[in-house]
């Protein structure tokens, strides 16, 4: 996404816990990646958006000029980037953008769903899972915006229910400063008792990607990792944005389960290991079918996947295979240790989600803290 990204992330491991993570159906780290698919799928069906830019936000202001977007991520600031670019491009919509943790926005859809109440007409979120079932009950709007067909296959519904906008990774991160020569490289340097005090981490059993990123690091170094990392004295909190802000305020020098930009130069470095496992996915959105603003919805969605937003992505990666990243990355597909078509069948599992969750709260204690985008209630933006 152009603005800073929209979710969380990273885990550990423990001795003795009777966990199988074979059940993940998550590849190993050391897998072979999932051959690049082709741009197009052999399913699909509907034509592309042939609309302008314009021409939608023209229809968009005939309709009422209005557009609600709920939207996954930490803190009521982290989407303040994309609503500045996409209203200077378009600053007569009213634009409404409300962030909250995906694991509450997908409940309180379908609250409003079945209250009839509907706010939002866009939903961008982490929970992957939400996406399929929505789809199967009709919620969905089927629309291909422009470019539809450029757009990595794991990354879109064949019949247009969902379209994935933003490549988000999650990993760990280290202040260059705090680290001077001796950074680490991997997480299994984390476990280093010389790091004891000095790491941030994001509650794993808080959020489902830094579940997934924990998860990965158990399966490729065991639970006695989790069991060290425990021993390190992490101090740990709710949001994903929470590891990169204590490395940004000197008050940690590691953070774990948070995302970040690969190629970003300053004081924080975000690691992209080699050997070791990181997370990455495409942040899904969608046009809900009942949606009172369609068309401006229609025009937020092609110009999220315009080439221009894409190739101003925060993380440096594009959803659409006709994009080349920056001098330094490969497409994040390409990536076998980022897991990408893992992750969507990690969140499908939602019975293994809460197993892991109550595991690691043993590990690492029950989460504490308010939630960071606040307590916003059953209608926001309403």
């Amino acid at each position: 996404m152009p603005s800073s990204p929209s979710r969380r992330r990273v885990l550990a491991t423990g001795a003795g816990a009777a966990l199988g993570l074979g059940a993940l159906g998550t590849p190993p780290a050391s897998a072979s990646p999932a051959a690049a698919k082709p741009a197009s799928s052999r399913h699909a069906s509907g034509a592309e958006e042939t609309r302008s830019l314009d021409e939608l936000y023209q229809a968009a202001l005939a309709e009422g000029g209005k557009l609600v977007i709920y939207a996954g991520g930490d803190t009521p600031t982290q989407q303040d980037g994309t609503r500045a670019a996409f209203l200077k491009a378009f600053p007569d919509i009213d634009l409404t953008l409300i962030v909250d943790y995906s694991k509450y926005h997908d409940v309180r859809v379908d609250n409003q769903f079945a209250t009839g109440t509907l706010v939002p007409d866009v939903v961008q979120l982490q929970t992957l899972q939400d996406f399929v079932r929505w789809k199967s009950q009709g919620r969905l709007l089927p629309y291909k915006p422009a470019g539809f067909s450029k757009v990595y296959d794991a990354f879109k519904d064949p019949q247009g229910a969902w379209v994935a906008i933003g490549a988000i990774a999650f990993s760990f991160m280290y202040g260059t400063a705090a680290v001077g020569s001796d950074a680490p490289r991997t997480p299994l340097d984390l476990v280093d008792p010389k790091w004891k005090g000095k790491i941030a981490s994001s509650y794993p059993h808080d959020d489902d990607a830094v579940l997934f990123l924990y998860s990965l690091y158990v399966k490729h170094y065991g639970w006695d990792w989790v069991a060290k990392l425990a021993a390190q004295d992490v101090r740990f909190a709710r949001g994903s944005n929470s590891p990169g802000e204590a490395v940004r305020a000197g008050t940690h020098a590691i953070g774990v389960g948070g995302s970040g930009a690969p190629l970003a130069t300053g004081p924080v470095k975000f690691v992209l290991p080699d050997g070791a496992p990181f997370m990455a996915w495409g942040q899904r959105a969608a046009i809900l079918k009942a949606a009172r603003n369609s068309t401006a919805a229609k025009l937020y969605l092609n110009w999220q996947l315009s080439t221009a937003t894409q190739r101003n992505s925060f993380s440096g990666w594009s959803v659409r295979t006709d994009i080349t990243p920056p001098t330094g990355l490969k497409p994040v597909w390409e990536y076998p240790n980022a897991n990408v078509d893992g992750f969507p069948r990690f969140m499908s599992d939602r019975a293994e989600v809460e197993r892991l969750k109550q595991t690691f709260a043993l590990y690492f204690g029950e989460v504490k803290g308010d939630p960071t985008p606040g307590f916003l209630g059953l209608h926001p933006g309403a």
